[in-house]
C-alpha cells in the first residue's frame, strides 16, 4: 500500500520528470491498440493499453489522479515491447515515458524488507559484477550436473513452484565450465580478408549461460571477415535496471560500456540479443541531461548493429554455402529488436538463403512472445496468456524449427514448445546457432 506522503512524492517527481510535450503527442488516435498485447489479453481494458497508460501518466502529471495501485498495477502490467511505437502516427516514445514512470514510483515508494534485499541483490550485488554471474550460472551448472536435477525432479520437489518455473526449468541450456566461461580472448582475428573491425557486445547472461550462442556469433564473425575486439571492461548493458526502475544504476553501466567501447576504434559494434542492444541504442536518451555523455553516447549508438544485420550488410549469406535437411523454419521476432533496433528484414534475409528448408511467416511474429526480461516470472498469468496465442500461430506454420534472435524470446518459445508437449518434434534456436549449424553441414 501507498502511503499519501509516498503518492505525493511521486506525484511531485511526475510533474518535474515527465515529459509534458511527448505526453501531449499521444493523440488518442487508438492506432496502437491493435499492437499492445496487455490490451487485448485483459479482454481489451483500455487501462492496460499504451494510450490509456499515458493518460494515466498524465493525469498524475497534473495532480488529477493519484499514483495509487491502479495506477502502478496497469504499468508494471505493460510487457515494454514497444510495438505501440512504430504503428504510432505522432511517434510518441511511449517506452521512455513508461522507463521514466517506473522510476519514479520504484524510487518514491518503500518496499518490504525481503522486496528491498531481493531487488538489492540481483540488481547491485549481481548483475553488474560479471565474475558474480559466472559464479551464480556455475551454481546452476553444478546442480544440471551433479545429479541434485534429477533428484529434483524425481522427488516433484519443482511442484512446490508456479507450474512456469517448473517448466522453465526444464529447458534452460546446459551450463559451460567455468573455465569457459572465465577464457574469453580479447581478440579474435578474420578468417579471410579483413573487412571490418567491430567491437563485440558479450553480455552478462548471453557469456554465461548462453555462452555458446555468443561463440557461434564470434565464429560468423570471423566467417564474414571481421576482426573482432572483445573489450574486457565492457558491463552488462542495464536493461534489467532501465525496465525496473533502476535508472541511476543503468546509467552507470551505460558509461562504463561507452568508455569500453570508445577504446576500441572499431568500426561497428555488434550484438546477438534483440533486448540488450535496444537499450544499448537508447544510451543517448539515457544520458540526455549530461551534455557531454549524451554526444558521447550518439557516437556510440550510431556503431550498433545486430549480428544478423551485419552480416547481410557483408553479404555472408552469399559468399557462404547454407544448407540444413529439409524442414520447415518459422521467425519470432524479437520485440525490441524489430520496433526500437528497426531490424526485422535481415534474419529473415539469412534464413531464406539456407538451402533445404522451408521458411513459413508466423501470423502476428512481431506481437511479443510475453518473456520480456524476467516478465514471466513475475507476471506469469499474463505472459502464459500471450505465450499460448504465439504457440497457436507457431504450430499453424508445422514448423519443426522455431528461430529468435533474444535469449529471452529463445527460452519462452522454449517454455511454449515444452507447454504444449511437442518437444519431440519442434525445438527453438538462436538465429547465429542455426546458420552455424547450416555452414557445416
Amino acid at each position: 500500500m501507498t502511503t499519501l506522503l509516498e503518492q505525493n512524492k511521486i506525484q511531485q517527481e511526475f510533474a518535474d520528470r515527465m515529459n509534458e510535450d511527448e505526453l501531449l503527442n499521444c493523440m488518442r488516435c487508438g492506432f496502437c491498440l491493435p499492437s499492445c498485447p496487455t490490451y487485448i489479453e485483459s479482454g481489451f481494458q483500455e487501462l492496460h493499453s499504451p494510450r490509456g497508460r499515458i493518460a494515466l501518466m498524465k493525469a498524475v502529471k497534473d495532480g488529477i489522479l493519484e499514483p495509487d495501485e491502479e495506477v502502478e498495477r496497469s504499468l508494471s502490467l505493460c510487457l515494454g515491447c514497444r510495438a505501440c511505437e512504430p504503428v504510432c502516427p505522432s511517434g510518441v516514445k511511449y517506452g521512455h515515458l513508461l522507463e521514466e514512470a517506473r522510476d519514479i514510483i520504484q524510487q518514491n515508494k518503500k518496499q518490504s524488507l525481503p522486496v528491498q534485499a531481493v531487488r538489492n541483490t540481483v540488481f547491485k550485488g549481481l548483475f553488474p559484477h560479471q565474475n558474480r554471474m559466472r559464479t551464480v550460472t556455475g551454481l546452476l551448472g553444478f546442480y544440471q550436473k551433479s545429479g541434485l536435477q534429477k533428484v529434483s525432479r524425481k522427488i516433484g520437489f519443482m511442484k512446490l513452484f508456479p507450474e512456469s518455473l517448473a517448466t522453465m526449468e526444464k529447458v534452460l541450456p546446459s551450463v559451460p565450465k567455468m573455465k569457459e566461461m572465465k577464457n574469453r580472448p580479447e581478440f579474435l582475428p578474420a578468417e579471410k580478408k579483413k573487412t571490418k573491425k567491430v567491437a563485440f557486445f558479450t553480455g552478462c547472461l548471453m557469456d554465461t549461460m548462453f555462452l555458446e550462442t555468443n561463440n557461434a556469433t564470434l565464429k560468423l564473425l570471423q566467417m564474414a571477415g571481421c576482426d573482432i575486439v572483445i573489450p574486457k571492461a565492457q558491463a552488462c548493458c542495464g536493461a534489467l535496471h532501465g525496465h525496473s526502475g533502476e535508472k541511476a544504476k543503468a546509467i552507470e553501466m551505460a558509461k562504463k560500456n561507452i568508455e569500453a567501447f570508445e577504446q576500441t576504434n572499431a568500426d561497428f559494434i555488434i550484438t546477438n540479443a534483440g533486448g540488450c542492444g535496444a537499450f544499448l541504442i537508447d544510451y543517448d536518451h539515457l544520458l540526455k541531461n549530461e551534455p557531454e555523455w549524451y554526444l558521447r553516447a550518439k557516437a556510440f549508438t550510431k556503431k550498433l548493429k545486430d549480428i544478423s544485420q551485419i552480416l547481410v550488410d557483408l553479404d555472408f549469406h552469399k559468399n557462404v554455402s547454407l544448407k540444413l535437411s529439409k524442414q520447415v523454419i518459422t521467425y519470432q521476432d524479437s520485440c525490441h529488436l524489430k520496433n526500437v533496433m528497426k531490424t526485422s528484414d535481415a534474419p529473415r534475409t539469412l534464413l531464406k538463403a539456407i538451402n533445404g528448408i522451408d521458411y513459413r511467416e508466423m501470423e502476428d511474429s512481431d506481437r511479443c512472445c510475453g518473456s520480456a526480461g524476467i516478465y514471466n516470472i513475475i507476471e506469469s498469468e499474463m505472459s502464459m496468456k500471450i505465450l499460448d496465442t504465439k504457440m497457436k500461430n507457431a504450430k499453424a506454420t508445422q514448423a519443426a524449427t522455431i528461430v529468435t534472435a533474444n535469449p529471452g524470446c529463445l527460452l519462452q518459445m522454449k517454455l511454449g514448445i515444452e507447454r504444449e508437449e511437442l518437444s519431440e518434434q519442434v525445438r527453438a534456436i538462436h538465429i547465429v546457432d542455426l546458420l552455424l549449424e547450416a555452414v557445416n553441414r
